[in-house]
């Protein structure tokens, strides 16, 4: 499988600024495997510690801030081996680095006293880890998130290189013709089912076997809920458990707004708000406000009474929710089902790793007018609304557009129509997701 994220760790491995990398990602995305094949493609050597899997490494960092003779103990005690005439041509990775607090701060010596050595640290709880107050090197480390598998790397994991190729290179808006419109369509009904997690992924694409897909999805479920017992006090795992099952529920109604009362019956935000937020930490869900307008910078316009929660990949949400993988033989249900969650939670799964602040949503009453998304890129807003279904009409963009007509230039429109641009209405097709930011700069060049 491809990672379209690799070119990002080539970036860093070549920049002369580089500091110490923290790679955060959920469980099972795929973290180990993107570094030892970025490694293996770009390293001589790997020098590779798992803190989980070999506990008394820890050791080696509690007594000592030299940072070669931390590098001297854990070479001895693993057999591997560092060229010091060279020490570039190795990978330095701490996997699951959450696990030895030590070893999180030791990267500020890295950084300061060894700037020859490429480390790189991973977690899957590493967003729990940074939340708490602890020594960290602040400055001292450069940041990146891996996300589940695009819909991009699906179709190249898939075989289905030429409708990538294809999709890469429009360079205009116009309608896509029937010869890849219906096969991105089909391959993305199939996507709603797999998910991203890469797992799941490579069963699906290299066995076919929806059984073994289904398990896959299962035991990654049940490795969170693992999670929630492991590293929660005793008295904080119902809660979240509570939450955590809740979200599809939560996302099946018309208004999508978070409810706490839906999570257990007399429930206050006050009791569970902790809960939630260790699972937005965790980097497992994704906590949308509600925006009072679409001003500048986005964030500073946030109803933080009012918010939306969706999960990390749309294949998990799916298997949660308990639909049947049948369902993509039943025409459009899939993006239709329970008021079109997963058609949403995809859509934002595809906005969050092309936009450097985190989406919004915009809602009215009286009457009643909600905009499924708030984007902004550069310094720019755009309305976007996730139509799955019939009618094609977006009330609520035209009821936005009519408030706030001067800071709006495009509005957007996700859904199973094909590529066009009607005045300042653009139609992009779901399985062109991964594409908004080219699309959004080719529409407004048209305007």
């Amino acid at each position: 499988m491809e990672r379209l994220v690799m070119h990002k760790l080539v970036d860093w491995k070549k920049s002369r600024y580089r500091k110490p990398l923290l790679l955060r990602g959920v469980r099972q995305v795929g973290k180990t495997w993107l570094l030892k094949e970025f490694a293996q493609r770009h390293y001589e050597n790997t020098a590779y510690f798992n803190f989980d899997e070999h506990p008394e490494y820890k050791q080696f960092f509690e007594n000592t801030r030299d940072v070669e003779r931390i590098l001297q103990n854990l070479l001895m005690a693993s057999g591997t081996v560092i060229t010091q005439d060279n020490p570039g041509d190795t990978l330095i990775i701490f996997d699951e680095i959450q696990e030895c607090p030590n070893a999180l701060s030791s990267l500020k010596y890295f950084c300061e006293n060894a700037p020859q050595y490429h480390v790189v640290g991973a977690g899957s709880l590493l967003g729990i880890t940074l939340s708490r107050p602890a020594s960290f090197p602040v400055g001292k480390v450069d940041f990146l998130d891996i996300h589940p598998m695009t819909f991009t790397e699906f179709l190249l994991a898939n075989g289905d290189d030429n409708l990538v190729t294809y999709i890469g290179s429009l360079d205009t808006i116009a309608p896509l013709p029937d010869a890849f419109f219906n096969p991105l369509y089909e391959k993305l009904k199939m996507y709603f089912i797999t998910g991203g997690m890469p797992e799941s992924v490579k069963i699906w694409t290299e066995y076919r076997d929806v059984d073994r897909m289904q398990q896959a999805l299962s035991n990654i479920l049940g490795a969170y809920e693992r999670d929630f017992a492991k590293h929660l006090e005793p008295k904080d795992f119902p809660k979240i458990s509570l939450i955590w099952k809740s979200i599809p529920s939560q996302l099946a109604r018309e208004n999508k707004k978070f409810i706490y009362r839906a999570v257990k019956d007399g429930a206050r935000a006050r009791e569970y708000e902790d809960a939630l937020q260790w699972l937005c930490d965790a980097n497992l869900t994704y906590k949308i406000f509600r925006s009072t307008a679409p001003g500048l910078p986005i964030s500073a316009y946030d109803d933080i009474s009012a918010f939306k929660i969706y999960m990390a990949d749309v294949g998990l949400l799916r298997r949660l929710a308990l639909l049947a993988p049948s369902a993509v033989a039943e025409g459009s249900r899939l993006f239709v089902e329970f008021k079109g969650a997963l058609s949403e939670n995809y859509i934002l799964q595809a906005l969050v790793h092309q936009f450097e602040a985190m989406p919004r949503y915009w809602s009215m009453n009286n009457p009643n007018h909600e905009v499924d998304f708030l984007v902004q890129r550069e310094n720019k807003i755009y309305p976007v609304e996730v139509k799955s279904g019939l009618p094609m009409e977006s009330k609520s963009l035209k009821k936005f557009k009519e408030l706030y007509a001067d800071d709006v230039g495009l509005r957007l429109r996700f859904s199973l129509n094909t590529l066009r641009l009607d005045n300042d209405l653009l139609n992009i097709p779901m399985f062109m997701a991964d594409y908004v930011d080219r699309l959004i700069v080719l529409a407004e060049k048209k305007q």
